[in-house]
């Protein structure tokens, strides 16, 4: 029997809660923005395509939220300043105005609109102490106007003359301009639920819900559950273990589905895919049918590895295109997973190229994936491919918003006959599991290296739970505190059990509002206490670790720059950072460098260099890069430089040497053949030199597998002979996406 490739999108859209209980007031106003930039518009691009199928998933936490802004009853200091008259503000309104009105992604939020761009180039090439000195009352009101309109997406300044000469007008913005944006983003954000419920009504959509405040299930159910993938973790002081707390979740995300959709979920998005064995009776009892997880998790549950070929393509397509069916004492659960390489495409690499080029690659992907299942002898089921990735914060580095790669992606589906697009439920219901994972045998993990080392085994995030756990005990003690006669010491304890604060804790993770998510967790924790008239804990008082910005980082997401030789921290958001100021090279000496950034996409390896007195130099360095593979057997040879220390890791064998003339812009790449020789190879890397230097390196230019691991030592010469290594003898870790 012929079938088509089904494919299941699944989109998570999440906001943690951002209201202070001390102050009453949200403290952030992403679930503001996100809302009239993200969850609208993406139904209403898929809505004109009514072949294809899709799932949502509403966290009950972003939900309650937006119903707070629809009703006028949530202010954060965003919003508040945008609606206050510029002459009644101090100074501190200002410069918070300053520093923040800018937090959106400038290459498509800030540089496409002459007056916010403007204002940025101030900020930037005259610094915040300029602004606060010089600016009038026209030029704050005008970032605060625009800070607002630009949050406001594409598809909805297409449908509304009023938002288009909003933008047309671009300056001398007045209060009562700034008063009716925020009310059209009003209109916006009441229109997200019922537009979902009536495409869930219609059979387009299926909404389905989290645990009601996005906690971690299996660490709720037991914190030992971190050593399963990672058996040497350090835990908490104080082991927490109170699954009845996974029914309170699941119930009161119920309740808030219920009241909103009119229906009962059938699917649950586990927040951050984290699953273990012990969640699933809960989940099973409260009704749910199917869940979903990371491909990761089934790997280390079939004690299998997902191999990828040069193309990216699954070796054993056929075992993890397909749902499972997990057996509980109330019942069976269908369990699905995701396909991390393609949802990772959408969410991290698609953004830098065309509409039309990145449609094309997952469309080939798709078809790829189909070819293979009819080459298969086992034809009698089809397959099915889940992509399910974060609905919201990925649009932004999307030109118009990602509006026009949706566009082109639905209309190409909607065309193709080998594809089909479905809710899970859909596939479900026409094709139950088949195979059959022991709930004992589902491995505890979740879709971030299928292990729970983002939210547990830090220090800090240790401390936490720690803070959490006692926090619990206390309620426990107050058995007359139900959540029917004290549900504030329940609503807080829910919301501390969250998962972001974790995340944002301790290494792993970092911004510049650490500060703000480690105060709402102790915040949380403290209504707790004064809920049970109990004495508040003084270690609830004081950050759980200091906020300053770290001077050197790892890589934490993926980054797309633009290789001009500019200098744009947005571009390098997320990248890996090294202060090389404790270099002893003959170059440092002369006080040239400053720091190193490093970072990387599914296309390509990114590294950028800044200096202090680049162009001081009379003569510009050649850069080396040299990789090494340790999980590969490949030639390698040293590299031939005078003056080169014997000293590791610069007398190391390597696999490739890329080599940079700054002067010439000649870039030559080389592998290691037999003999310990070198052969020049063709390349497609790229340079930017400016206000500093760049370069893009294509990871199918040094032709190494997905997911391998790679080393790299970045040497600089300057007429033939050795000046530094950077950073000084050691290498740079490096996993190929």
């Amino acid at each position: 029997m012929s079938f088509p490739l089904y494919v299941a999108f699944v989109w998570h859209q999440h906001q943690p809660l951002y209201k202070s209980p001390i102050a009453g007031k949200y403290l952030l106003p992403w679930v503001r923005l996100h809302g009239v930039k993200d969850y609208l518009d993406l139904v209403l691009i898929l809505e004109k395509f009514p072949k294809l199928h899709q799932t949502v998933n509403l966290v009950p936490s972003l939900i309650t939220q937006l119903q707070d802004y629809i009703n006028g009853s949530a202010f954060d200091p965003y919003l508040e300043l945008s609606l206050t008259p510029v002459g009644r503000m101090d100074r501190f309104q200002k410069l918070f105005i300053i520093e923040r009105f800018f937090d959106a992604y400038h290459r498509h939020m800030v540089e496409p609109y002459p007056r916010y761009a403007q204002l940025l180039d101030q900020k930037t090439r005259l610094g915040v102490i300029w602004c606060l000195e010089h600016w009038q009352e026209n030029d704050y009101s005008d970032l605060l106007a625009w800070y607002n309109l630009t949050w406001i997406d594409p598809l909805f300044r297409e449908r509304d003359p009023k938002i288009q000469a909003w933008f047309q007008k671009g300056k001398n913005f007045t209060l009562s301009d700034r008063q009716l944006i925020y009310s059209k983003q009003k209109d916006i954000l009441a229109q997200i639920l019922p537009q979902h419920r009536k495409m869930q009504q219609s059979g387009q959509l299926e909404i389905i819900t989290s645990p009601y405040t996005h906690p971690i299930l299996p660490l709720i159910a037991d914190t030992k559950a971190g050593r399963v993938a990672v058996p040497d973790m350090m835990l908490p002081g104080i082991r927490f273990r109170w699954e009845s707390d996974i029914t309170l979740h699941l119930d009161k995300a119920k309740q808030i589905y219920n009241h909103y959709f009119d229906a009962e979920p059938r699917g649950l998005w586990p927040s951050e895919q984290s699953v273990s064995p012990a969640i699933l009776p809960y989940v099973s009892k409260q009704g749910f049918q199917w869940l979903c997880s990371d491909e990761g998790v089934l790997g280390w549950s079939l004690g299998k590895y997902f191999h990828r070929n040069e193309h990216g393509h699954v070796s054993d397509p056929q075992v993890l295109y397909q749902p499972y069916r997990l057996e509980t004492i109330h019942g069976d659960l269908a369990i699905v997973f995701r396909d991390h390489r393609l949802s990772d495409l959408i969410g991290f690499s698609y953004s830098s190229m065309t509409p039309e080029a990145a449609t094309r690659d997952l469309c080939e992907h798709l078809k790829a994936i189909h070819t293979k299942w009819q080459n298969n002898p086992d034809r009698d089921r089809p397959w099915l491919v889940t992509i399910a990735l974060d609905g919201e914060n990925c649009w932004e580095y999307y030109p118009e918003d990602g509006k026009a790669f949706l566009e082109t992606l639905y209309s190409q589906l909607s065309q193709e006959e080998s594809i089909r697009l479905v809710t899970v439920s859909e596939f479900i219901e026409q094709f139950p599991p088949v195979d059959k994972i022991p709930p004992h045998q589902l491995h505890s993990g979740s879709w971030i290296d299928s292990n729970f080392t983002t939210w547990i085994g830090d220090p800090v995030k240790n401390r936490a739970w720690d803070l959490l756990a006692e926090a619990r005990q206390v309620l426990a003690n107050h058995p007359e505190a139900t959540q029917e006669n004290n549900p504030e010491a329940w609503e807080h304890l829910f919301a501390a059990e969250g998962s972001d604060w974790f995340w944002w804790l301790g290494a792993g993770h970092s911004s510049s509002l650490d500060h703000v998510f480690d105060q709402l967790f102790r915040e949380h924790l403290q209504a707790l206490y004064r809920a049970l008239n109990e004495p508040t804990p003084t270690s609830l008082l004081y950050p759980l670790e200091p906020h300053d910005i770290p001077t050197n980082q790892r890589p934490e997401n993926f980054i797309h720059p633009i290789i001009n030789g500019r200098v744009d921290w947005q571009d390098w958001q997320g990248a890996g950072r090294i202060e090389v100021n404790a270099l002893r090279g003959t170059m440092h000496q002369s006080g040239i460098f400053q720091r190193l950034w490093y970072g990387l996409d599914h296309f390509n390896f990114y590294l950028r260099l800044d200096f202090a007195l680049f162009h001081q130099l009379e003569i510009l360095p050649i850069l080396h890069l040299c990789w090494f593979y340790p999980e590969q057997s490949n030639y390698n040879s040293p590299i031939a430089i005078a003056g080169l220390p014997d000293v590791p890791p610069l007398n190391y064998l390597f696999h490739h040497h890329l080599r940079v003339d700054m002067s010439t812009h000649v870039i030559t790449l080389e592998q290691a053949i037999q003999g310990y020789r070198w052969q020049e190879i063709p390349t497609h890397a790229k340079m930017g030199l400016d206000e500093c230097f760049e370069l893009s390196l294509p990871w199918s230019d040094l032709m190494t597998s997905p997911g391998n691991s790679a080393r790299l030592v970045i040497l600089l010469t300057i007429d033939g002979l050795f000046q530094v290594s950077l950073p000084e003898y050691t290498t740079i870790p490096i996993d190929v996406p």
